[in-house]
């Protein structure tokens, strides 16, 4: 069986689901916009991922919200809306979050403690920047 932490799943057109090749790095994520492109900024990337300590980059998805569901752990979810406003949120497992279109976005963990998300992305156009 395939494990959501090493194969992401797409959602795509049609109600389809498929199960992707081992997760990678940067060169994964291109790899995985030319692969289904074609379902445009419809389709969804289904990943999870473990984290012991804040992000290094805030990350925006241009063309889609984002929902973040904490599955373990605790994890503060920072959105820093286009107006410059902030805000911030606080997961347990079970608890989930959207980031809207256009919203940078990044996450805080105490230390000592580790989170499992997992992400439900329209990852068409993400961009990144430094913290």
């Amino acid at each position: 069986m395939p494990q959501l932490a090493t194969h992401p799943i797409h959602l795509g057109l049609g109600a389809t689901a498929v199960v992707e090749p081992p997760l990678g790095g940067m060169e994964w994520f291109a790899a995985y916009g030319e692969r289904h492109a074609g379902d445009g900024a419809e389709g969804r990337l289904v990943t999870q991922y473990s984290f012991s300590e804040s992000w290094t980059t805030w990350e925006v998805h241009p063309n889609g919200a984002e929902v973040v569901l904490c599955i373990a752990g605790r994890a503060t979810l920072i959105q820093q809306f286009p107006g410059g406003e902030e805000a911030r949120v606080t997961l347990g497992p079970g608890d989930y979050a959207v980031n809207p279109a256009g919203v940078w976005h990044t996450a805080d963990v105490e230390p000592g403690v580790e989170a499992t998300c997992i992400f439900i992305t329209a990852g068409q156009g993400t961009d990144h920047r430094p913290r």
